[in-house]
């Protein structure tokens, strides 16, 4: 009993901080991570914004590769972007592990979220949901000069080269997305719902809840 009472803390602790929880059913035990509102780095955003906290996250991902209990990841996201280097770092972790991985977006996968949504072994969306896909932005002090112009233009390399390695997409297809001019009222990019984002090639499978676990379940058995 006193056991019970310690796992169902344990649960809430991990709810209420982390936003992630441990799942079992039957023999398979997954562990849950979301990644929601905006992806927090190196720079605290107000109490009023909902935020991933990449130095939350990046020991979760370590803790979960090296325990032996764990059979897997999924990873749902219903992001708004954030810091590029925070959820670039996340998604390189995540790619490069060895735990089975499937992702489910839901709602919105905007900018830094793509990027993460693809970084799984096999990756879902809901028909409903959508991906966001534009260039590199930063908010604060730019220095006008074609250093800062290279930087921008490196920093979107980095990014693009890493959703075509995790995807099907090819890097054309993916700097047309990008550079779309006639789809964002005062941006440039491309939203792709959940069927066209399978289309290109960005996301695996259109899919809910159930179908990523089950394809979870299977990559694990």
């Amino acid at each position: 009993m006193t056991d019970s009472i310690e796992n169902n803390k344990n649960l809430y602790n991990n709810l209420k901080e982390m936003g992630s929880v441990t799942l079992s059913k039957n023999k398979h035990q997954v562990y849950c991570l979301t990644v929601i509102g905006e992806i927090e780095g190196h720079v605290t955003l107000s109490e009023q914004t909902k935020t991933t906290k990449y130095e939350h996250v990046i020991p979760q991902l370590v803790a979960i590769e090296e325990d032996p209990e764990i059979e897997g990841l999924l990873v749902i996201l219903n992001t708004v972007g954030g810091d590029v280097e925070a959820g670039l770092a996340i998604a390189e972790l995540i790619s490069g592990m060895k735990t089975p991985t499937v992702s489910l977006v839901l709602g919105g996968g905007h900018s830094i979220g793509v990027p993460l949504a693809v970084s799984c072994d096999y990756s879902f969306i809901a028909p409903s949901a959508t991906m966001t896909v534009h260039p590199v932005r930063m908010n604060g002090f730019v220095i006008g000069v074609p250093q800062m112009l290279n930087h921008f233009q490196r920093m979107q390399e980095r990014i693009s080269d890493f959703v075509v390695k995790n995807s099907k997409i090819t890097k054309k297809s993916f700097n047309s997305f990008l550079m779309n001019t006639g789809e964002l009222v005062t941006d440039v990019g491309t939203v792709l719902d959940g069927k066209k984002a399978v289309e290109a090639g960005l996301i695996d499978s259109l899919g809910s809840l159930s179908d990523a676990l089950d394809k979870l379940y299977s990559m694990i058995e």
